[in-house]
């Protein structure tokens, strides 16, 4: 035996190479190795030498005691790759001379998928692989086949077959249908070329992907094939998900685009990917379900349709505030079959998320559809939904943010503007009266002195009321609309006014704000319609009304009366109305002025909501 420097020795073969000690751990090894078998260096480093060859152990032991015995030994075999192929090799162990006097071995091997071998070694060689095998003569016939071969073949022909049975088949006349595809092509180009040929493609009749490889000899063709179906199926589907995911960005990124539009984008994306028949953001309004944004193959739901909100799966989505996920209804959760939305619409399947605004749900974002899936919806699907409704929650919330501020900006104008102007006014007045009165000692100049500190008093005490009214109501509570209307007007100075109370109903709201509103609006029909106006308050659909019998408001002027400043008396500061409107889109009501039956003025504040 020579005594060779290790790695001198690996450096020397191009093949695959490796040397290892007597306790069979792995010492060191060329590249070809790692190339072949897909090992890192980590992972070889860790290993035994008997894991190269995991499909064959028992002839590698036999041939590692005859290498103890004798320095010397050939084997074929099969190694193992890291994907848990294996390929038929031929290796050739010997023993080195080690300078620590320690046993070290060597072993090369070399690829014999193509090498003619003998019947009995080849069919022992393919009987000992995982990966699909057969081989064909010249004339097409099967000669060799090993057992994932003959499974493989028979799906191919279409019925169950023997390895003896399909000896001797013609592999065209057996398979007509692969005549033409690019296996058939493939395999005619290494017999006529003499050459190997490697490719991975897919079989449509049994919708399999093979890597295959082919080695053609002077007898036929030797054919490995290996199903790579679901590695291929993965890598599509990360594809897949990765191209979702920027079509979702690209969708909500786009800042110059309305709110929308991105989420009837974000729609049917989801639709698309989730195959499903509907997507839809709904707000959900009490007991009521309103449809905002909608992405259908047909129009049975569109933007503005209300559905009680118990018909719905979403009911549930928004009471346990999580994803709701039911692939088959009747088979996941069959005690929500009595819903509407499943006895009448036919909702069969369903996956929804709650989105949430001030940390309350607002509604859901939900995909659907009348036919019930075999599985469930996966995590992948799970997580895009739960991304999508993520970010609806997030801009619905980033617009509400952007609105309060814009209007406490436009407060603040308002609020600059006055301090600016109408309280500048009454203090040049007290400043020049002032000196009047020091002057001439004239008491009416001080009384006209008092009036401008009145006045200012009211305007500050306006604008404390109207900075106060902008916020939500949080917190509402049940209050009886005719005591407070007549408590309401008890505080108004007005002993010559009739007051008629048309209601007894109770409505949801902040006792005191909706006490402002009211004794505002009982002020402004005592300012314009006299002392001896009188004010009816009563029902309206959806809400209550203030009618006077006073002068009442020209048309043109009704859009401009709520404005902050606004007024037609003199005296007057111009926020009265402007109080209202705030105190109304806090509790989330609208306002609207016309004409009373009298000609006088009527407000109308709708959207509330009435205790029944």
């Amino acid at each position: 035996m020579t005594t060779i420097d290790p790695a001198a020795f690996l450096d020397l073969l191009d093949e695959v190479c490796f040397i290892f000690a007597d306790d069979l751990t792995l010492q060191a090894w060329n590249q070809a190795v790692e190339s072949v078998t897909g090992h890192t260096d980590e992972e070889l480093a860790n290993m035994s030498v008997t894991a190269l060859f995991e499909d064959d152990t028992d002839r590698v032991a036999e041939a590692f005691e005859t290498l103890t015995e004798t320095g010397s030994v050939t084997v074929e075999t099969a190694l193992a790759t890291a994907e848990g192929r294996a390929i038929p090799y031929e290796f050739e162990f010997d023993k080195l001379d080690a300078a620590t006097g320690e046993n070290v071995f060597a072993g090369v091997g070399r690829d014999v998928s193509a090498k003619t071998v003998s019947e009995q070694r080849r069919e022992e060689v393919a009987s000992r692989m995982s990966d699909g095998f057969f081989a064909v003569d010249t004339e097409w016939r099967v000669t060799h086949v090993n057992d994932r071969g003959r499974t493989i073949l028979s799906e191919a022909i279409g019925e169950p077959m023997s390895q003896d049975e399909l000896l001797g088949t013609h592999l065209w006349e057996a398979i007509p249908e692969a005549v033409g595809t690019v296996f058939y092509e493939k395999y005619h180009e290494a017999v006529e070329s003499q050459e190997p040929v490697v490719f991975v493609a897919d079989y449509e009749p049994l919708d399999i992907w093979f890597d295959v490889r082919a080695y053609p000899s002077e007898t036929g063709l030797s054919v490995y094939f290996y199903d790579i179906t679901e590695r291929h199926r993965q890598r599509e589907a990360v594809e897949r998900r990765e191209r979702v995911l920027r079509e979702m960005h690209d969708i909500i990124a786009d800042r110059n685009r309305p709110f929308a539009e991105q989420v009837k984008d974000l729609l049917a994306l989801g639709r698309k990917e989730l195959n499903t028949a509907f997507g839809s953001l709904s707000r959900i309004e009490g007991h009521e379900y309103v449809f905002k944004h909608v992405d259908a193959d047909t129009d049975a739901i569109e933007p503005g349709d209300v559905v009680p909100l118990s018909a719905t799966n979403c009911e549930i989505a928004a009471q346990n505030q999580r994803t709701v996920v039911l692939g088959d209804i009747k088979r996941d959760a069959p005690e929500e079959t009595h819903r509407a939305g499943y006895t009448e619409w036919g909702i069969s399947c369903y996956i929804g998320a709650p989105v949430f605004v001030d940390n309350e749900v607002y509604g859901t974002f939900c995909f659907y559809d009348t036919e019930p899936r075999d599985g469930q919806f996966d995590e992948w699907e799970v997580t895009l939904v739960d991304l999508m409704s993520r970010w609806v929650s997030y801009e619905l919330q980033r617009q509400k943010t952007t609105a309060i501020l814009q209007a406490k900006n436009e407060q603040l104008e308002r609020f600059t503007s006055v301090v600016s102007h109408d309280l500048r006014n009454p203090l040049n007045v007290l400043e020049g009266r002032l000196e009047l009165a020091e002057e001439t000692g004239d008491p009416e100049e001080f009384e006209r002195c008092r009036r401008a500190i009145g006045r200012m008093n009211t305007l500050i005490e306006d604008l404390l009321v109207l900075a106060r009214t902008g916020s939500a109501v949080d917190d509402p509570a049940p209050v009886a609309l005719g005591d407070l209307v007549a408590d309401a007007w008890e505080s108004v100075q007005a002993p010559s006014a009739t007051l008629h109370i048309e209601t007894e109903r109770s409505l949801m709201a902040d006792r005191h704000r909706l006490t402002q509103l009211v004794e505002n609006l009982i002020r402004n029909a005592i300012e314009h319609g006299g002392e001896t106006v009188t004010v009816t308050v009563g029902d309206v659909d959806g809400g209550f009304y203030f009618a006077d019998d006073g002068p009442g408001i020209p048309t043109d002027e009704r859009e401009q009366i709520f404005e902050s400043g606004y007024s037609t008396n003199a005296e007057g500061t111009g926020f009265g109305l402007s109080i209202i409107r705030e105190i109304a889109t806090a509790h989330g009501w609208d306002v609207a002025v016309g004409e009373s039956e009298r000609g006088g003025a009527r407000f109308e504040i709708t959207g509330v909501d009435w205790v029944e």
